[in-house]
Formats: structure tokens, sequence, C-alpha cells
């Protein structure tokens, strides 16, 4: 809409008009009050994605960057991000799905022995029983927390990788110097609630550029690519290796507390009903 000429607040009016996205209604209401595009945006966002947009808008508008090959950037930078985090969850279903069932295999075991006649009641009345018992709940209890945190750690989502050179990009590409650049993206970053950008590559990126006499907004632009396709690299490298690392809480934990709540009860309750009928 807005390469076809319309102006922001016309497009964003057709765009809440034909409810393309929620989020436009709210920045519509915001533009009534006289606020800037970039502001609204910045007011209405809930996620960082929505943020990100808000601050690549921001950078533009002060820069006097063209809007429509801004947003085209950073929709670029979010679909990117969107399918590495896709190619991940498919990549971790199956570890997920692993962690999740043999997480209940202790407790399932103790279940099991129940049902086929183990006196567990008797067995925690004595000693040997009740430290069986406890130290295996608390096994289980620690490798279902050592399970989830290794899945919540490759299923962590990262900051935007490229976000900080896109904007200085845009703001060199509508004119402003390196450094200009460099404080535009920080202080849009800022104003939009954006977690702190890390340019010390953008800045390397700049420094490269000033002295070869290369261009630096293709230079910065490339140095985004290489960054999103090392992150999705990371992502897959991330979920290949939890299958692996869930071994370690399944051996050091699981199988210990499926032992102590499950075997031992067991063991102990067939000695007990032995050495009874024996005397």
């Amino acid at each position: 809409m807005l390469d076809a000429g319309l102006t922001p607040r016309a497009a964003w009016g057709a765009v809440a008009e034909h409810a393309v996205h929620p989020v436009a209604t709210a920045v519509l209401a915001r533009l009534d009050g006289r606020a800037t595009c970039a502001e609204a945006l910045a007011g209405t966002a809930t996620t960082d994605d929505v943020r990100s947009i808000a601050a690549v808008w921001a950078v533009a508008e002060v820069a006097g960057a063209p809007l429509g090959h801004a947003l085209r950037t950073v929709a670029e930078t979010l679909r990117y991000a969107a399918e590495s985090e896709r190619d991940a969850d498919v990549a971790l279903s199956g570890p997920r799905a692993t962690a999740r069932l043999m997480s209940w295999l202790p407790a399932a075991g103790a279940a099991m022995a129940l049902g086929i006649g183990a006196d567990i009641a008797g067995t925690v009345a004595s000693p040997v029983g009740a430290t069986a018992v406890g130290g295996g709940a608390l096994l289980m209890l620690a490798g279902r927390w050592w399970m989830r945190v290794l899945v919540r750690r490759a299923t962590a989502r990262r900051s935007h990788p490229g976000l900080a050179e896109e904007l200085i990009a845009i703001a060199i590409a509508g004119g402003a110097s390196a450094e200009a650049g460099v404080r535009l993206a920080a202080d849009a970053s800022h104003a939009c609630r954006l977690r702190s950008l890390d340019d010390s590559g953008a800045r390397a990126t700049l420094r490269l550029a000033s002295s070869a006499g290369a261009p630096a907004v293709e230079l910065l632009t490339a140095s985004a690519r290489q960054l999103r396709r090392s992150a999705r690299a990371q992502a897959r490298s991330a979920a290949a290796t939890l299958g692996v690392r869930l071994m370690l809480p399944l051996g050091v934990c699981v199988l210990p507390s499926f032992l102590l709540l499950a075997v031992v009860p067991l063991l102990l309750s067939l000695l007990s009903s032995t050495v009874g009928g024996l005397a």
C-alpha cells in the first residue's frame, strides 16, 4: 500500500478496515491521538515481532528511508526467524516427547509394582523401604526438573539475529552517517522496549566498510543474512544434541528412581512375605 502511494495513516486505516490484523485497529486508534506511526506501533506492541517492526519504522521515519523497503526487510527477518523456530520445533518433537514419557517411568513402575501385589505401605513402614521410596521420589522430581531445563534451553526463543545490522543499514540508506545510524538503531530499540541490541558486529562491519571504501549498506545486509543463517544452524544443532543430553538425567535420576520406587519395594515385599511364611 505504501508503494502504491498511500500515506502511512491511510495504509493503516485500510488494513484496519479489512481486519487484516488486530494490531492495525489498535494502531489506528492511537493515530487518532496524533501519535506518529512508530509511536503508535511501539505503544500497542506486546511481542518482540511487533516491537521490531516499530523499531524499523522509527528508524525509517527519522532517517527518511523508504518505508516500503524497510518493512520488506523486517518482514524477511521475522519470516526467517519463524521458519527457524518451526524447524526447531519439528526436530525437538521427538526428544520432547521422550523426556515427557521417561519422566513418568518411575511413577508407572511404582503403580505396576502395586498392581502386581507388592505391599508398598508395609515396605514404606520399614527404614530400608522408607529410604528407598523417599530417595526414589526425590530422584524422580530431580530428573523431571533436569529434563525440563534441558528442553527449555533448547526451545528458548532468541532475539532476532541481524536486527541491529538491518536497523543501521536502513538509517544509512536514508542518508544518515555510520555513527548516526548506530545511535538511531540504539534509540529506536530502547524506545520500542526491545532487548538491548548487540551492535558490536555491526560496528566491526562499519569499520571494515570505512577502511575498504565498500558500501556499508550492502555489507551490513550481507552480515545480517549470515547471522540469520548461523542462528538457524545453531537451532538445528541444539535440537539434534538434545536427545543425547537427555541421556544424562535418564541415567543419573530416572532409572535409579525406577529401581528405588518399583523394584526395591517389590523385592522387600517378597522377602517380607517369604520370611513371614517361613515363620
